[in-house]
């Protein structure tokens, strides 16, 4: 059966499924999240289909092992059944909701599910593109295991030292029949290989612009632990004054919150080596100044540029430009200021920030409102039109720990006075508390000048 059948000329227009391989505990799911976040963070529309989710909704729940043994006939009809349902609705997907990158995530273990894959995929113009994570590095699986059986639904009620066995014999089992990705066997494939995370990467006939582009990110992930810190500047002169923009100094609050950032930051990372990232402006530079890691600036990380409306406050916006300041309120994400840019233009600059921080252990960023905000909805997923409202509040250090099925977050209040000065849609008044349902909800600590 030819492996390839659609045209190199015609792979731009087709969609297409990356179907994870590997054994369990090597990071698929972790790897498969992080695929789709990212493509949807630059507005590519991608979603992650976790064949083991569709065997839980089935009703196959915390199984043991032996549930996995592929002698076992009727457990491994569950389990292929699985399967296709998870491949059922990436065909629906992609028909019916404009979808444009697949993720199967599964073992995919043996070249006949593989193949049955592939011939999927040929015969609906997707192209398909297999990637492994292989390892045979003790410690690496058994970190992975510790992670998984912490947060998997398989594990959830189990002591973790007998999931810990039971994980093992999980793995033996598939070993039986794992067949590796190989050039000999596979080199017709679009393929790629990580090997101990990303130790040693094989990339084969790569054939489209998008799936080099998913290869290029995924050469980039730091599938290790680690965590990733954020905090915006101490308030500003240019916050109390409420304009935005500028390259304003910090105000006498701002001061004490860079005095006490070392304090928080030693008891959240404790003795870890830790990279501080700022922008190029005053007001981040001064909040890092008591930090005695190394330090390094991005001008990628600089505030969102409010061209014409730089130096103002949201009242004289709203009287000197009120059609404009009513088109930001109505789509926040895309509206560019005159001669400025928009949250999407922040997002074009912030992508070699992301790559790079993919690359990185712990890192502290510090820099302002609208880039956080940014950042933070690439790691929590967050959709396009919510991003620019999210709660990203001042003098407030923010832990990410990125995770298998998600991000752990970690606020951490430096209990240091701030302006307060969320605007509402609608309205250029600031530092308002917003009811919804009868309840309060958390206000968006938005200062005007970070936007």
């Amino acid at each position: 059966m030819p492996k390839s059948v659609y045209k190199i000329s015609d792979a731009e227009n087709l969609k297409v499924c990356v179907v994870m391989v590997g054994l369990p505990a090597r990071g698929k799911s972790f790897i498969s999240q992080k695929i789709v976040r990212f493509l949807s963070w630059i507005s590519i529309n991608a979603r992650s289909f976790n064949v083991g989710q569709y065997r839980r909704d089935a009703g196959t729940l915390e199984p043991s092992s032996d549930f996995f043994d592929f002698a076992n006939e009727e457990n491994y009809k569950l389990r292929k059944q699985a399967e296709s349902f998870a491949v059922e609705d990436i065909l629906k997907w992609f028909n019916e909701e404009d979808g444009v990158v697949a993720v199967l995530d599964a073992t995919n273990t043996t070249r006949e599910r593989r193949d049955r894959i592939l011939k999927i995929c040929q015969d609906n113009n997707i192209a398909p593109m297999f990637l492994e994570s292989y390892s045979d590095d003790q410690d690496f699986v058994l970190r992975n295991i510790k992670e998984v059986r912490t947060v998997s639904p398989d594990y959830k009620d189990l002591d973790p030292e007998e999931a810990t066995k039971d994980f093992l014999k999980k793995i033996a089992e598939y070993e039986k029949t794992y067949e590796t990705l190989s050039d000999k066997l596979d080199g017709d494939l679009t393929y790629m290989k990580l090997i101990n995370g990303v130790q040693e990467v094989i990339v084969n006939k790569i054939q489209t612009y998008l799936q080099s582009r998913i290869a290029f990110y995924v050469m980039n992930l730091h599938i290790k632990p680690r965590c990733i810190y954020l905090s915006r500047h101490g308030e500003s002169i240019y916050n109390v004054e409420q304009k935005i923009g500028g390259d304003s100094l910090l105000s006498p609050r701002g001061l004490k919150y860079s005095q006490k950032l070392p304090e928080l930051v030693r008891e959240s990372a404790g003795d870890v080596d830790l990279t501080v990232w700022t922008s190029t402006l005053k007001r981040t530079q001064q909040t890092a100044e008591c930090l005695s890691y190394r330090k390094l600036q991005w001008k990628a990380l600089d505030e969102l540029d409010a061209g014409i409306c730089d130096g103002m406050t949201y009242e004289e916006i709203e009287n000197k430009y009120p059609e404009d300041f009513k088109a930001r309120d109505e789509d926040k994400y895309e509206y560019r200021y005159r001669g400025g840019e928009s949250y999407r233009d922040v997002v074009i600059r912030l992508e070699p920030v992301i790559m790079e921080l993919e690359r990185q252990e712990n890192i502290l960023i510090i820099t302002h409102q609208a880039v956080l905000r940014c950042i933070y909805a690439y790691y929590m997923n967050v959709p396009q039109e919510e991003s620019p409202w999210m709660s990203i509040p001042l003098h407030t250090l923010i832990k990410l720990e990125p995770r298998a099925y998600g991000t752990k977050v970690t606020r951490i209040k430096a209990n240091i006075p701030a302006v307060s000065t969320y605007k509402e849609k609608g309205t250029s008044q600031v530092g308002e508390s917003v009811t919804v349902g009868g309840g309060i909800r958390d206000i968006i600590n938005e200062t005007p000048e970070d936007k």
